[in-house]
């Protein structure tokens, strides 16, 4: 897979409530890259870690009902 600049997984990650099942796994795939990657600057990696868990959040508000568990 190509390495994407953090600013474009960082951007990517914004849509992933928009996008189809198969490009928000890629983006959120992008997004564990970038986050594994020490050569990454501490400060994308913090911000990018921040909009995943966001997103993660989100997706478990959505899904999760009742007596499901997450």
């Amino acid at each position: 897979m190509a390495i994407l600049s953090p600013q474009t997984v960082y951007e990517n990650l914004k849509q992933l409530d928009i996008v189809d099942t198969v490009k928000s796994a890629l983006y959120r795939q992008q997004a564990q890259e970038i986050l594994a990657d020490p050569s990454i600057s501490l400060n994308w990696r913090q911000a990018i870690a921040e909009r995943l868990n966001q997103a993660n959040h989100q997706l478990t508000l959505l899904t999760v009902t009742g007596e499901d568990s997450y």
